[in-house]
């Protein structure tokens, strides 16, 4: 991965997703994306352990993410977990709003929803 491939709207910063729409409608996750092109997450507000398994070592786990500006408003993030599961989501920085979505090799599924910077 190239470092083109991640854009300063998001690298070293943390976004927190509200999903309205999709498998994890209601719910929020924080998600970290750190400078060396790596990414984790946790669900907010409940059992957060339960969102991301811990890898071999008892810590979470970190995958690379793609983020890739779109324009001067928008960047597209998508990242691949352990448990096989993509989520690709296009980030909006003009009006905060979401959509992409989330697949493994057996489901697809469009979700939506807002988000902010929590840093």
């Amino acid at each position: 991965m190239s470092s083109n491939d991640i854009s300063a709207k998001v690298a070293g910063k943390t976004v927190r997703l509200s999903w309205t729409d999709g498998p994890t409608k209601g719910t929020t996750h924080a998600h970290h994306f750190f400078a060396d092109g790596t990414v984790e997450w946790h669900a907010e507000g409940g059992d957060e352990q339960k969102e991301q398994k811990a890898g071999a070592a008892g810590k979470p786990e970190r995958p690379k993410y793609l983020a890739a500006d779109i324009g001067s408003q928008a960047c597209l993030v998508s990242y691949l977990s352990t448990s096989g599961y993509t989520l690709s989501v296009a980030l909006n920085f003009d009006d905060g709003t979401t959509v992409g979505v989330a697949s493994n090799e057996k489901t697809w599924v469009p979700v939506r929803g807002t988000f902010e910077l929590a840093s």
